[in-house]
């Protein structure tokens, strides 16, 4: 029986050919990408059906996959790089970035270990230690103590692995050998993130367990006193408080935690902390916004997301932990074909003891691009710019007596017609043009459009043409209802 072939390779030569091709598409659709409707109209199924319902039985040149890039799944892209994308929150690509995730993904390594790739694993350190630097975090996230930081998909992970740390700490490492033996419970503001929830559910905890504090109905911020209430009666029943989640930037309003008050609680009690900043942490990057800082020095962990504000393409979130001890101690499983001598001496970092995978991407490469394309200058000037847009937009409602301004914070612009009835009609005007992509939240019980200013590419003329078609909608609403 004669022996078969291995596969078809592409070539070098094909994939330099090709490679220029991807590469003119991507630079082609960001100079062209103000052309397409921001929201895709595609019905459910749509592509499903354009589809073959099997893999070709013969290879297929590469240029016919970016044909049916064209033809089929374009249609169906929402394109979160548009200009006028002002839904949830930004999620920033940039070419530096672009370039770094094409480089990383060309090396195709596999950084698990620190042998596995040093590289990989010392400019994550290093970048990180840059990022906490120009962030002006406090010392202790510093790797060169006993915190540091790295690179998680999400703030989802980030939050999670947070939590089985604090659980390793509070349990003295009991909780990994014997799993949840007491009732452990978890506590974030009526207005944290679902990630949360998700988090007390992996963790084991259950939902019953976590303990959602009210808010501030003005500032929408957790009440600190409340908080308090809540651990006290916890701690009376026998329950034992494990971590507490400040958001600095909340997901609906852009709302920031006390971090102070609520840090102080913490330390004072001995539970762990951990701030989610998702979204606005970076703004840290501009000494204007600093106080978004304010009470980090009581975080035993901390996160915020490049890629969702500091032109670091998905995925990339910025964690940092103040002692690493209780994160290594909760995640660490060696078995015998990952021992090696380099982990063994304790010189080195093996970040897979950091994370719930235990492979690892080259994400420092696109950040580490990022930092260094654009400078400390061109990030704070990117953040500031879209701020700026942001109060100019509160400014136009706030002055038309049509409109209510619920809120504006960084570049979150909240706001609802005086009738709130016609507010959805008015949202789902807007998104139906094309122009523009808007989502919507509820403050107080009434429906809220959130304008979340923030691309890439977004300049004053595309918030200023929004505005004109909000306003010229709204009076279309108002005479047809």
């Amino acid at each position: 029986m004669s022996k078969q072939e291995p596969p078809h390779h592409m070539t070098t030569d094909d994939f330099r050919r090709h490679g220029h091709a991807v590469i003119d598409w991507l630079a082609d659709y960001h100079s062209q990408i103000e052309s397409f409707p921001v929201l895709s109209t595609v019905k459910p199924g749509e592509i499903v059906a354009a589809l073959p319902g099997h893999v070709p039985t013969e290879s297929e040149s590469f240029s016919n996959v970016l044909a049916d890039l064209n033809d089929v799944l374009m249609p169906g892209i929402t394109h979160w790089q548009h200009p006028s994308f002002f839904a949830y929150f930004p999620a920033n690509a940039s070419f530096p970035s672009i370039l770094g995730d094409l480089l990383a993904s060309g090396l195709g390594i596999q950084g698990m270990l620190w042998q596995t790739s040093p590289a990989c694993t010392e400019l994550e350190t290093v970048v990180m230690d840059w990022l906490a630097k120009l962030l002006d975090l406090p010392e202790r996230f510093l790797s060169s103590g006993m915190g540091g930081g790295s690179i998680q998909d999400s703030a989802s992970s980030a939050t999670f692995v947070s939590l089985l740390a604090a659980l390793h700490r509070a349990s003295n490492g009991d909780y990994n050998r014997t799993g949840v033996r007491r009732r452990y419970t978890v506590y974030g503001s009526t207005q944290v993130h679902s990630s949360v929830e998700r988090a007390v559910r992996m963790a084991g905890l259950g939902t019953d367990n976590l303990r959602l504090i009210d808010v501030d109905r003005r500032t929408l911020a957790m009440r600190p006193e409340l908080l308090n209430e809540a651990l006290e009666r916890d701690r009376a029943t026998g329950c034992t408080p494990v971590m507490v989640i400040a958001a600095l930037g909340t997901t609906s309003t852009c709302a920031f935690d006390p971090v102070v008050q609520i840090g102080e609680i913490c330390h004072q009690q001995g539970i762990w902390l951990h701030v989610d900043a998702a979204y606005a942490g970076v703004a840290a990057v501009s000494p204007r916004f600093r106080s978004v800082n304010a009470g980090l020095e009581y975080a035993d962990s901390y996160c915020t997301n490049p890629h969702k504000w500091l032109l670091t393409n998905f995925d990339c979130d910025a964690f940092w932990i103040a002692d690493r001890r209780s994160l290594i101690g909760a995640l660490s499983v060696l078995p015998e074909y990952l021992r090696n001598a380099s982990s063994e001496s304790g010189a080195v970092i093996d970040y897979r003891d950091w994370q719930v995978p235990l492979g690892r991407r080259f994400r420092s490469l696109k950040l580490w691009a990022v930092l260094r394309c654009y400078g400390a200058e061109g990030l704070r000037a990117h953040i500031e710019h879209h701020v700026d847009l942001a109060i100019r937009l509160a400014g136009w409602i706030r002055s038309d007596d049509r409109f209510q301004l619920v809120r504006q914070s960084l570049g979150l612009v909240c706001f609802r017609l005086q009738d709130e009835a016609k507010t959805e009609p008015l949202l789902l005007a807007a998104n139906a043009t094309g122009e523009m992509y808007l989502t919507h939240t509820r403050v107080d019980g009434q429906y809220t459009i959130r304008m979340a200013i923030g691309g890439t590419a977004t300049q004053r003329r595309h918030v200023e043409s929004a505005w004109r078609r909000i306003s010229k909608l709204a009076d279309k609403i108002g005479r047809a209802q």
